[in-house]
């Protein structure tokens, strides 16, 4: 038996490396999905292969209308909700504390804070009312550890650990499971953003600084990413909220 069968998920970030990878095996285990993205041309790209099993919201996830507009669209047009993967952030600008501007680290958090908060808001009921299920939200490294230059981003995952584990205690007697997943460095768009940041035209030597920093040698992959996702929405997680699960190949223990 697929391992969402008959699950109904909401996914934000969809357009993203991990939101994609993670919206094709939601729907290859079973579940049908509401894919959500500031980015509504990719969101449709994206989408168009994983057939009726996917409908798209293009919206920011800093605009509470946006999570209602998702939560909507699941219960109107697939009938519920099980399931939601709170995974849309930004990096925001790469700079010392110092140097930051308002508006940059203001855009962070309205998006990675206040961006959870309000599909968690909203989606918390629907997922009551049909029994019970599980919320993922993507935090990272970043919430459990400093980073120079990425104070805001480091804040942003910081804080929805919290809201994390807010939501755990508050909504366990509902049924509601709650946990974060922190990846460490991931070979995708936001770590390129990241490298190039640090170092202009050197991304790669950025790269290669960080490889050096995790004991399996590697970056992790988007679909890594997403098989953790699924454990923690699928029925297999029935017994944990609250918790931290990092994917870093080793980057926080070294």
């Amino acid at each position: 038996m697929k391992r969402l069968a008959d699950k109904i998920a909401i996914i934000t970030g969809a357009a993203g490396g991990i939101g994609r990878a993670t919206a094709e095996l939601f729907v290859a285990e079973g579940a049908r999905v509401v894919m959500v993205d500031v980015d509504g041309d990719a969101l449709g790209v994206i989408a168009r292969p994983l057939g009726a099993a996917a409908i798209c919201v293009a919206g920011d996830v800093a605009d509470p209308g946006t999570a209602k507009r998702a939560v909507a669209a699941a219960t109107e047009q697939f009938g519920g909700l099980h399931v939601l993967f709170a995974n849309a952030g930004i990096e925001g600008r790469i700079a010392p504390l110092v140097e930051q501007q308002f508006a940059d680290v203001e855009r962070v958090l309205r998006v990675n804070v206040l961006g959870v908060f309000n599909f968690v808001q909203h989606a918390a009921p629907k997922i009551a009312a049909g029994g019970g299920g599980s919320i993922v939200i993507t935090s990272s490294v970043a919430g459990v550890i400093g980073s120079p230059g990425l104070g805001p981003y480091v804040a942003s995952k910081h804080a929805v650990i919290g809201l994390m584990k807010t939501a755990a205690i508050e909504l366990a007697p509902s049924g509601i499971r709650v946990n974060t997943v922190n990846p460490g460095p991931i070979d995708n768009r936001m770590m390129r953003s990241i490298e190039e940041q640090a170092a202009p035209e050197h991304g790669d030597v950025v790269k290669a600084g960080f490889t050096k920093q995790i004991p399996m040698g590697r970056y992790g992959a988007n679909g890594e990413i997403a098989k953790l996702a699924l454990f923690l929405a699928s029925d297999e997680s029935s017994y944990c909220t609250g918790g931290v699960f990092v994917a870093d190949g080793g980057f926080v223990a070294a």
